[in-house]
């Protein structure tokens, strides 16, 4: 126990060990060994960090740094992020398991989300209202909530942080950060970067846990103003309804089962290595994954072989290696749970064309490894077309025409993301607006930018992420009368 690396948690500009003095134990996917110890906190640890930032907010220099300056540390914070962005990216893949190559690629790109909204930090502008009343001045201010819970997942731990923080800062708000249990390494040596870059003490706080214990501590507590939560859905709904008992505000980037659709039109080469990108890269392991592929039918059986041929060629290893193609599935709950889809799928009567089980490779070691998994035969009423298995697990499912993939698409209780192959413009914009999902990728899948809103519809989530919108989700907007008249009127009757 020795050799592990113990973090605590950053509560109020210092390190502090969790009230309970335990910690949680965390291994390394692609050895299956522990490296790391994450504090275990708890409702007196949620209640610290609360106070901090709420006393961060209403008091010391935070509530003083006008907009320009916020703008100014968040541009900073975006530099330090970008000069140690490859450091970071090897202990999200010690913490993770994900390939260097993606989180590599998803650090170098997060400053930009902490440049763009320090660019709109100053640029929140209220309104003068050419009101209908006779000697009356109206106008409107947008100001922040307050105090900010920010609950991230463990699958892409600081882009997802990106996404809720930086807008959250801009609009002057304060944070309290929960990563998730499984990979809060990343969050801790990143706050360290928030300090550096000048933010006052309780600005951002990071306190880890269990969800049960200290996550639900957090959303429950009367002086938080607003929770931001990106996971399952199940775990969504707990978190709106503890929520709601306060009426915060409430952001939720939920679950998916996303139909990637593939015409007969399509450039076909290009599609298979879109549906590659949308069920195997991150080993599956996105909300946003493509884990349902229609194809038309007309070329339903030479696409599938041109699939299962490509994805035959997928490299199983090392996430640390650039070679490395699919990496080992993060938490040792995920993988278990991965498997047991393979009874499933059996069960329903899909067929296994590809993959199916753990790979016998013994250079594999103790790592927690799928196999990219392939079913076809599958109806979309069936349990892996119907249910969110974040793995390499991808089922395909035939289609007539149109209006039957949009049939096929749109059946399921989840909206978050949605991807079409074709090259006809009338096509890709008629089902387009058809499709009931936040995201549509036409000849593309997984593109993601700060400047774009990303959310979803259904039961994947409520708001959206990046973009100009989300920063509006953390203000509140006031209404400002100013009476120039030179009497009041009939004190009894509304003016």
């Amino acid at each position: 126990m020795g050799s592990l690396k113990r973090y605590q948690h950053y509560i109020g500009g210092e390190w502090v060990d969790p009230a309970s003095g335990e910690w949680i134990e965390s291994s390394n996917p692609y050895s299956g060994q522990p490296w790391a110890e994450f504090p275990r906190g708890n409702q007196a640890d949620a209640d610290r960090a609360v106070e901090a930032a709420y006393n961060a907010f209403t008091s010391g220099d935070w509530p003083s740094i006008g907009p320009t300056a916020r703008g100014a540390l968040m541009r900073k914070l975006g530099d330090l992020i970008a000069t140690n962005a490859q450091e970071l990216a090897k202990i999200e893949v010690q913490d993770n398991g994900k390939l260097i190559a993606e989180m590599g690629a998803q650090l170098g790109y997060v400053p930009q989300w902490y440049y763009y909204y320090g660019g709109l930090a100053d640029k929140i502008e209220g309104a003068v209202l050419p009101i209908d009343k006779p000697d009356t001045f109206n106008y409107t201010l947008h100001e922040p909530l307050g105090v900010c819970v920010a609950i991230t997942p463990w699958n892409s731990p600081l882009l997802i942080t990106a996404w809720k923080l930086a807008p959250a800062l801009a609009a002057g708000n304060t944070v309290v950060l929960k990563p998730s249990e499984f990979t809060s390494a990343s969050a801790f040596e990143f706050v360290k970067l928030v300090e550096e870059a000048g933010f006052p003490p309780g600005v951002v706080n990071v306190v880890s846990g269990y969800g049960k214990e200290i996550g639900e501590a957090l959303v429950s507590h009367d002086k938080v103003a607003k929770v931001s939560f990106t996971g399952g859905t199940m775990s969504g709904t707990r978190v709106n309804e503890n929520a709601a008992s306060g009426l915060k505000k409430v952001s939720l980037e939920l679950g998916g089962k996303s139909p990637n659709i593939v015409f007969d039109d399509c450039e076909m080469d290009n599609a298979v290595k879109g549906v590659i990108s949308g069920i195997f890269a991150a080993t599956g392991q996105t909300c946003i994954a493509g884990s349902r592929l229609l194809v038309q039918e007309s070329i339903h059986d030479e696409f599938v072989d041109k699939l299962v041929a490509f994805a035959k060629t997928a490299q199983i290893g090392d996430p640390m290696s650039l070679d490395t193609q699919v990496g080992p599935v993060t938490t040792p709950p995920q993988y278990e749970k991965i498997l047991s889809y393979f009874d499933v799928a059996k069960e329903d009567g899909a067929e296994c064309v590809l993959g199916g089980g753990k790979p016998d490779d013994p250079a594999l070691g103790g790592g927690w490894f799928v196999q990219p998994t392939i079913y076809t035969g599958v109806s979309n009423s069936m349990r892996i077309a119907q249910e969110e298995i974040f793995g390499p697990v991808l089922s395909v499912i035939p289609f007539k025409d149109d209006n039957h993939a949009v049939e096929i698409a749109n059946d399921v209780v989840y909206g978050l993301a949605s991807g079409l192959w074709t090259q006809s413009i009338r096509r890709a914009i008629g089902i387009s607006k058809l499709i009931q999902a936040g995201t549509v990728w036409v000849n593309t899948y997984r593109a993601v930018s700060f400047v774009s809103p990303f959310g979803g519809y259904k039961r994947s989530g409520l708001g959206k992420e990046s973009g100009q919108q989300a920063i509006k989700d953390y203000m509140q907007t006031k209404s400002v009368w100013i009476s120039t008249a030179t009497e009041v009127p009939n004190p009894f009757v509304i003016r």
